[in-house]
């Protein structure tokens, strides 16, 4: 059965790989690695799994996980500016960092902290750390971000990239039911040409995008994202 890319929406994406549980498909276009919405796990029973992480703010190893980001994020930001930590899970921490670093943070997450005023505002920054993989709609989430981000504002994105497909069958990452996306170092490139963001891979499976100072049309992103310039 084919289906259509939910980043990009081209249709016809090639079943790439399957095992007992799910099938893994695969969009030509913009290299997107996705499981069908018919096999996703319901979202109780990925909440349930979401509470068994140690998202502790006083664990000292989950602070030194996050701080990989936090590292290669500080030296874009200016003094007092505001962050959103989206996807935060049950033990909210980045924030916490990123407040005390002195800027002040807000939080949204699905499951644990659903502020619809949080995404209702603008931002000098977003963080967004192991929480792409989880997308069911991405093209939604990652048009949500470009909405978020004040010009010249920056999205930092945590994730394991997926850099060899050979290695895709033993790969521990789409183990983990509640893991429906999978990006390609191409994937992201994709996503900062549909949005006109500038790009940089900074440390391995960190992903920096900034917003652009001055906003371009929805048509120009479209013809980039689709190869095409306009005259």
């Amino acid at each position: 059965m084919n289906f259509a890319c939910p980043l990009c929406e081209t249709p016809g994406a090639e079943l790439f790989f399957q095992n007992t549980a799910r099938e893994f498909h695969r969009c030509r276009h913009c290299q997107f690695t996705f499981v069908p919405a018919t096999q996703h796990v319901s979202p109780a029973a990925a909440a349930a799994r979401y509470r068994t992480h140690q998202n502790d703010p006083a664990d000292p190893g989950y602070r030194g996980f996050l701080n990989r980001l936090v590292q290669q994020l500080l030296p874009k930001l200016t003094a007092g500016a505001v962050g959103l930590d989206y996807g935060s899970g049950p033990g909210p921490t980045l924030s916490v960092m990123l407040a005390e670093q002195g800027f002040p943070m807000k939080i949204y997450d699905p499951c644990f902290a659903p502020d619809e005023p949080a995404v209702s505002a603008t931002y000098d920054f977003v963080t967004c750390t192991e929480t792409v993989e989880h997308f069911a709609q991405p093209g939604e989430e990652f048009a949500r971000f470009d909405r978020l981000l004040r010009p010249g504002g920056w999205l930092g994105v945590m994730t394991q990239l997926l850099e060899d497909d050979a290695a895709f069958p033993g790969w521990w990452y789409h183990r983990d039911l509640t893991h429906i996306a999978f990006y390609r170092p191409a994937t992201m490139r994709w996503i900062a040409v549909r949005y006109g963001w500038g790009i940089e891979f900074p440390a391995a499976n960190i992903i920096l995008f900034q917003q652009r100072a001055v906003a371009i049309s929805r048509a120009e992103t479209t013809c980039r994202s689709n190869g095409r310039r306009r005259p």
